[in-house]
């Protein structure tokens, strides 16, 4: 038998006031007044009362909740982000599930990031405590028990869209019929189809520019080009609220050695995980500026950012590394901005967009390379924006035809869509 602390006897005796009177008057009874008892002292008292039958034990723990959301989480955004948020909610660990590579494949089509890619991303989140590597994309009953018995799973969670096997049956099947399920609201507004869509069409409208002076327009070229430009409009509708969701909602400390990046951080990448990571070392604070949508376009061109600086700042904000970010920050470092936010170090990484400087335009880290507060950072990884949007270019027809597939059960549950409470 363990016994407890004072604070747990007391307890015993608010309880159980009877019982301890009871003990109490037996002790007047046989003369033993209230100097033996300090005589004895008090901390044989307990062995005392466990000879006669009074026992406590320790309170016990409160059971920590375990969930589990699996997902492909290619080309990460804000809205796998947000489902991950949803999901930790629901629980006090949140274990997540990467589908594997020949999963994808064979249900999808082929992935874009790579399996150690999209483990980076995932890793990288703020609100996942585990990760389980190559996850079958469907919960078969094997891999359900796996998690209840192995990983001590209480919950599977998905999102209120439904999720469905070549076959056509739900691949959460298993899960609803176990008692184990819990549902999400999706996050509106993104999918990675409407991020490949996105891609794909700024690569037209790329192409539409550079032709525009060598080429003359056929009749309907106008109308198909502001369809192209159209498609590539996020529908993503930013609150304050998602911003306070996603948000550390706290500054630095008085003394705290403050690091500064900056970037656009367009189609959040693996490699942008792994400088931030890096970066965040280097102090105690990391605070990360994004760029505006006009800057980026300025220093990469039409079709460019890809995601609007909402988007971009919500999924840096969902890093882990991160602990607070300039929503659209200014492409010079001035010494007022160093001044402002007590900053102690401005990290810029090795591999860069090749035209992220313009001819001729002054050095932006000018002030901080005065102040001796400029450190280049070596880039863990070359994966840079450009590189991950020309996987796609180089295979498109490939995943056109997964869009294609796609976009009709896109369509069919945005017609069939209801409202879900949920945030």
């Amino acid at each position: 038998m363990e016994y407890v602390s004072s604070s747990s006897i007391w307890d015993g005796v608010y309880y159980h006031p009877h019982l301890f009177g009871g003990l109490m008057l037996t002790a007047a009874l046989l003369g033993l007044s209230t100097s033996y008892f300090g005589g004895l002292g008090y901390s044989y008292l307990p062995y005392m009362w466990s000879d006669l039958g009074v026992f406590y034990k320790k309170k016990s723990e409160k059971k920590r909740i375990r969930v589990y959301m699996d997902g492909c989480f290619d080309l990460m955004h804000y809205g796998h982000a947000n489902a991950l948020r949803q999901a930790k909610a629901l629980g006090d660990e949140l274990v997540v599930g990467v589908v594997s590579d020949e999963e994808i494949v064979a249900n999808k089509g082929p992935p874009v990031l790579s399996m150690e890619e999209r483990l980076a991303l995932v890793s990288g989140l703020k609100w996942v405590d585990e990760v389980i590597a190559n996850a079958p994309y469907a919960i078969t009953e094997k891999f359900m028990n796996s998690l209840f018995n192995e990983h001590k799973i209480d919950y599977i969670i998905h999102g209120d869209d439904p999720c469905l096997l070549p076959d056509g049956t739900d691949a959460y099947a298993l899960a609803k019929k176990a008692g184990r399920y819990k549902q999400i609201k999706r996050t509106e507004g993104v999918s990675s189809t409407d991020i490949v869509e996105r891609i794909l069409s700024s690569l037209k409208d790329a192409e539409a520019c550079e032709n525009h002076d060598n080429t003359s327009s056929l009749p309907g070229d106008d109308h198909k080009g502001s369809q192209s430009n159209s498609s590539c409009i996020s529908q993503f509708l930013p609150t304050s609220w998602r911003i306070v969701q996603f948000s550390n909602g706290k500054g630095p400390g008085p003394n705290a050695r403050v690091v500064y990046i900056d970037g656009a951080f367009d189609l959040f990448h693996a490699g942008h995980v792994e400088i931030l990571r890096s970066a965040r070392q280097l102090g105690d604070f990391l605070l990360v500026g994004v760029h505006t949508d006009q800057i980026v376009s300025e220093h990469r061109g039409k079709g460019h950012p890809i995601m609007h600086l909402h988007e971009r700042s919500l999924s840096v904000l969902a890093c882990s590394y991160v602990d607070e970010v300039i929503i659209g920050a200014p492409w010079e470092v001035t010494r007022d901005m160093v001044t402002t936010f007590n900053i102690s170090l401005v990290v810029h990484g090795t591999v860069a967009e090749s035209n992220s400087l313009l001819a001729g335009e002054p050095d932006p880290y000018a002030v901080p390379k005065s102040m001796g507060i400029f450190w280049m950072l070596d880039s863990p990884k070359n994966t840079t924006t450009t590189s991950v949007a020309q996987r796609i270019v180089a295979n498109h027809e490939a995943y056109l035809k997964r869009n294609a597939k796609k976009t009709e059960s896109e369509k069919k549950y945005y017609a069939e869509k209801v409202h879900v409470s949920g945030d």
